[in-house]
């Protein structure tokens, strides 16, 4: 239990005392069959917890075969592909968050795509202009080195217990039987169908008989169900150094565009050599503390883990349990502002850039940059990066670095196993659809992930490190997160989608968990606000039409503007005696899919 704490939002102390069933949850629904989703679900042997339904159970099916967490995370991802296809799939990329229950230990895999090895600091600049995003866009000119059946393979061989075309046997089923289009898909067919259409390949697939699809009908891709048999045949090597890879080179450097569109559909410059030479990257994790909990993330090229620890540590120091719903959020907001002013600054692709990533994790330097929020004010936008290498207190000066824009198509899922292994993995082509361009015969889009890259500087007298650069992988916001007890137990994981939006809504979500006492489904639910170092702070209805709470932020100086919707996350929670929790978002996407291998009422 919490000790009692005075509350002062002037005078920072907080509690370090937490338990493992921190946020402990509300009387769980049972699990629901047939096609209905259902967000929450209480059970033993596992958990997966997903956007859709029909990877959900995807994962649960390996889980029930006897595959741990790792096995069943490919098998939800690879079904994600079939039924998220403008979120995620085969020509995408993504960050791997394991932890394994043997060793109590967490460990990650780096799956970003890379730049073609030929581009420079000028890929989107012509005639010495940047190249309009929209436009950069659709083309293949924004398409990075795919990673994901990089991360399959890597995660697989590391910590997997079945081969890969054992976990790809769901995906590749559910692709040739099909899939019931729901109104989510409808309504992302529907907002994409202009772009779809300049690639004839893309308008095939998914306007079919020139049409969108039909809420209730069967969505079959038997391109993509041939993928992914073959790549279960011959490896993830078919794409990284066959024929797989040969199309997707042809696909870039020459896009097919319906003449008649009148779309320049920019071409790339991927090689063979640049699919060869790709290797998702294992690397250690980011590690903060807070409330005496280990928090666990993505480290750099993702700025995810960084930035989301940077303002954790912001927090640390005042206790948010019992602040008024004003008070909390005003204070996480700030803290918000801070770790995304930082983040601009000092992180990118650390083979390019000199990331100072244990400076930016050090509560020394969260403490020089929590002195600046004032109960009483709102700190200006955008705000100058502090130093992390050399700290000054309460410093504001210097020049601000905008956040980048990144496409919020991505896709979470978190998989829990018997054993007590734990994946969170955020996995994306980037906008919603990509570049829009599909490979012609394969069954998938592919992504448009470097327009990530700042396409110039903001500030010329200043150094930007997320410039493109041979090999460079872009800077991402995606922040899987496993968050650890004491005893190196876990207590929660989860993760979301959403571009930089996805750092709030994991920060906010912890929060809420942690320290608002919230179950974890309804802290997934809450209505989110999205501050990113800029003037407004982007605010969901649930928030944006409390009147009363808006006059009294705004009273402080700050200023909102509406945002239908942030993010779609997803969890899972240890509880005691083997039993998992898995939450999924209520409302947000239509809704997700939480199941657990045996549920109980």
């Amino acid at each position: 239990m919490r000790r009692p704490v005075a509350r002062n939002l002037t005078v920072l102390a907080v509690s370090a005392a937490v338990v493992v069933s921190v946020g402990a949850a509300a009387p769980p629904t049972a699990q629901r069959t047939g096609g209905e989703k259902t967000p929450l679900a209480v059970g033993y042997g596992g958990a997966v917890s997903s956007v859709d339904r029909d990877a959900s159970a995807a994962g649960i099916e390996v889980l029930r075969k006897g595959g741990n967490a790792v096995d069943a995370a490919v098998a939800t991802a690879a079904a994600l592909g079939v039924t998220e296809p403008y979120s995620a799939g085969v020509g995408g990329g993504g960050y791997f968050v394991y932890y394994d229950a043997k060793s109590r230990t967490v460990r990650t895999i780096d799956g970003r795509e890379r730049a073609p090895l030929t581009a420079d600091k000028n890929l989107f600049v012509e005639n010495g202009k940047p190249v309009p995003f929209a436009q950069a866009v659709s083309s293949g000119l924004s398409v990075g080195t795919p990673g994901t059946p990089a991360t399959w393979q890597t995660a697989l061989d590391k910590w997997g217990s079945k081969p890969l075309a054992s976990v790809l046997k769901p995906a590749e089923r559910l692709a040739r039987d099909g899939f019931t289009v729901d109104e989510t898909f409808r309504s992302q067919t529907a907002s994409n169908e202009t772009r779809f259409r300049y690639f004839p390949d893309t308008a095939e697939l998914f306007l079919p008989g020139g049409r969108l699809p039909v809420v209730g009908s069967t969505f079959k891709n038997p391109d993509l169900a041939r993928t992914y048999a073959e790549l279960a045949r011959k490896g993830v090597g078919a794409l990284y150094r066959g024929d797989i890879g040969r199309d997707i080179v042809d696909t870039v450097n020459k896009p097919p565009v319906d003449p008649a569109s009148g779309w320049n559909a920019r071409p790339g410059d991927l090689s063979e050599r640049d699919l060869a030479a790709y290797r998702a990257k294992p690397q250690t994790p980011t590690r903060s503390s807070y409330r005496g909990l280990g928090v666990y993330s993505m480290a750099p090229s993702s700025s995810g883990g960084t930035t989301v620890g940077e303002a954790l540590n912001i927090l640390e120091r005042t206790d948010l349990s019992k602040a008024s719903q004003a008070q909390y959020l005003h204070r996480y907001i700030e803290a918000s502002r801070i770790a995304f002013a930082d983040r601009g600054r000092w992180v990118g692709d650390p083979a390019f850039e000199d990331v100072p990533t244990k400076e930016l994790l050090s509560q020394r330097f969260a403490d020089s940059r929590e002195c600046l929020i004032k109960d009483d004010a709102v700190l200006k936008s955008p705000l100058a990066p502090g130093d992390p290498r050399d700290p000054e207190r309460c410093a504001s000066g210097g020049t601000a670095a905008p956040t980048t824009y990144e496409g919020d198509s991505t896709t979470h899922l978190t998989v829990a196993d018997k054993w007590g292994n734990v994946v969170a993995y955020t996995l994306t082509i980037e906008q919603t659809g990509g570049s829009g361009i599909t490979v012609p015969g394969r069954g998938f889009l592919l992504n448009n992930e470097l327009t990530d890259f700042s396409f110039t500087p903001a500030n010329p007298a200043v150094h930007d490190p997320n410039l493109p650069g041979p090999g460079k992988r872009p800077r991402s916001s995606i922040s899987p997160t496993i968050v650890l007890d004491r005893h190196d137990r876990p207590v929660v994981a989860l993760g979301s989608p959403g571009g930089a939006t996805i750092i709030t809504t994991v920060l906010q979500t912890l929060v809420g968990f942690l320290d608002r006492g919230l179950p974890l489904v309804d802290a997934i639910a809450a209505p989110r606000a999205s501050q990113r170092n800029a003037a407004q702070t982007e605010l969901e209805p649930g928030l944006y039409d409390n009147a009363g709470l808006r006059k009294q932020l705004e009273a402080i100086g700050h200023s909102f503007k509406l945002n239908p919707e942030i993010g779609a996350a997803t969890g899972v929670q240890r509880l005691p005696g083997g039993k998992w929790l898995a939450a999924a978002e209520t409302v947000r996407r239509g809704g997700g899919s939480a199941m657990v291998v045996r549920p109980v009422r």
